[in-house]
């Protein structure tokens, strides 16, 4: 029986294009879902990953499969229902999973034969011996999977070509920010893979360098930090020389103890989501995580880089209390806090997520008309009405934000702080060079998509 797991690409997503671009290549993840769900599957099926991001294949000069599984996410929608209908053209039954099933399953199965809701460790081998005998059924609810027994995932099964690794070692997220759909995927109880697990899996990846896919590697309770330290302690007797990058939460600064491990085990940088440059912004994103114990941010930033770690900030614009002027002040906020690098998103309501409930009942979703407009929910194009911002607008200030922060005088002072600093100098010129890469291909992409919506005709496109 052969089996066939699909990423499907996003055309829109310039850092995906690999081939077209050899900085896109520090850019782009690993599948790591499909490869989770590869170590589950019996052995009397052949699997193959197909990682679109790397190429579209010829997939008419493939071996037929005798079942496809699809994953996606919302921006990848359309592109996973035109894979889905040329296998189902050739009688190849299709499962479909990932966080657009989860959240949008009525419209989803008008596209496939099955589809996967929710974690699928659950149901999958149920649901490959169900396609075996021919009795696949519409839909597999997985729930959310227990983490003590989890094989670990097939990272054999992916061509060279990508510069980082992928690992899981928690699920679920305590917090409650309005914009996120973790709560509504893998729900507000943090759970934690076994430690030896992780590090086991982690000597089986051949990348040397390891992007931690976990939402929130640290947690945020006394519980947590004490497992992400011993976690770290194992890294570090396990001796794995990997070097890697996760996400956190801003609470990773405050324990001394915590920041030197995870320096030692090998962590190099961390992802943290500042969002907003105002307490009335994170308040509205319900961040207010970020507002605990007055926290001087720039401290913060300045604790963790003494470890030699790299700090990415992620900013979100187009909330309400957003207005003219807010992509300066993001690129300034940043560059105060010394940043490494920046993430300036626009504010996008992703189905499951109370942002988008909110949104919806106001009727604030500009982009509407699905499932064609599902590929512009990247959060790098403005989908819905903002208060202070027309959508045009709102891109004029994406745009300035990340001309201010990746001008070449701003990347040469970081760049030298990081030499004076002795924090990876060179690993914060690549970086900073491939995001102003991609932040000006980002321009093109909104003159397309400016001209898109103007041809819609939507007086809402210019007007707030």
């Amino acid at each position: 029986m052969r089996l066939c797991l699909i990423n499907p690409s996003n055309p829109l997503v310039s850092a995906n294009r690999v081939k077209e671009n050899r900085w896109n290549r520090y850019r782009v993840w690993q599948p790591l879902g499909l490869m989770a769900l590869a170590g589950l599957t019996p052995p009397e099926w052949e699997i193959a990953i197909v990682d679109e991001n790397l190429g579209v294949p010829d997939y008419a000069a493939m071996s037929r499969p005798d079942l496809v599984g699809i994953t996606a996410f919302t921006s990848q929608a359309n592109r996973a229902y035109e894979v889905a209908a040329h296998f189902r053209r050739l009688g190849v039954p299709v499962v479909m999973g990932g966080i657009h099933a989860t959240t949008c399953a009525d419209e989803v199965t008008e596209y496939v034969d099955s589809l996967v809701t929710g974690e699928a460790e659950a149901v999958w081998r149920q649901l490959l011996t169900d396609a075996r005998h021919g009795s696949l059924k519409p839909r597999y609810d997985g729930g959310h999977a227990e983490l003590d027994d989890l094989p670990p995932a097939r990272h054999d099964l992916l061509p060279a070509g990508y510069f980082f690794g992928a690992l899981q070692t928690t699920r679920g997220c305590p917090l409650n920010c309005s914009f996120c759909s973790v709560k509504a995927i893998n729900g507000p109880r943090y759970r934690q893979r076994p430690i030896a697990d992780v590090v086991r899996e982690m000597g089986l990846i051949r990348e040397k360098a390891v992007l931690v896919v976990d939402d929130n590697l640290i947690g945020t309770r006394a519980a947590h930090i004490a497992r992400a330290k011993d976690l770290f302690r194992a890294m570090i007797e396990a001796d794995l020389r990997k070097q890697w990058i996760a996400q956190v939460t801003i609470n990773f600064a405050d324990d001394e103890e915590l920041t030197s491990l995870a320096a030692r085990a090998g962590c190099r940088g961390v992802f943290i989501g500042f969002e907003s440059t105002t307490p009335e912004g994170l308040g509205e994103l319900g961040k207010k995580f970020n507002l605990q114990g007055d926290r001087d941010f720039r401290a913060s930033v300045r604790r963790i880089q003494r470890h030699k770690i790299l700090v990415v900030g992620s900013f979100i614009i187009g909330l309400d209390s957003d207005g003219p002027g807010i992509g300066r002040r993001v690129a300034d906020t940043a560059s105060r806090y010394g940043v490494s690098n920046l993430n300036a998103l626009f504010l996008t309501p992703i189905p499951g997520t109370r942002l988008w409930e909110q949104m919806n009942a106001e009727d604030r979703i500009i982009l509407n008309e699905f499932p064609e407009d599902w590929k512009h929910y990247t959060m790098g194009f403005p989908v819905a009405r903002f208060e202070g911002l027309s959508l045009d607008a709102s891109i004029d200030e994406v745009e300035s934000c990340n001309r201010t922060f990746y001008s070449l005088p701003r990347i040469a002072r970081r760049v030298a702080g990081d030499l004076w600093g002795r924090r990876q100098p060179l690993r914060s010129l690549v970086s900073n060079l491939a995001y102003r890469n991609n932040a000006r291909l980002s321009y093109q992409a909104h003159a397309d998509f400016r001209r898109e919506q103007a041809s819609r005709g939507d007086r809402a496109w210019t007007q707030m």
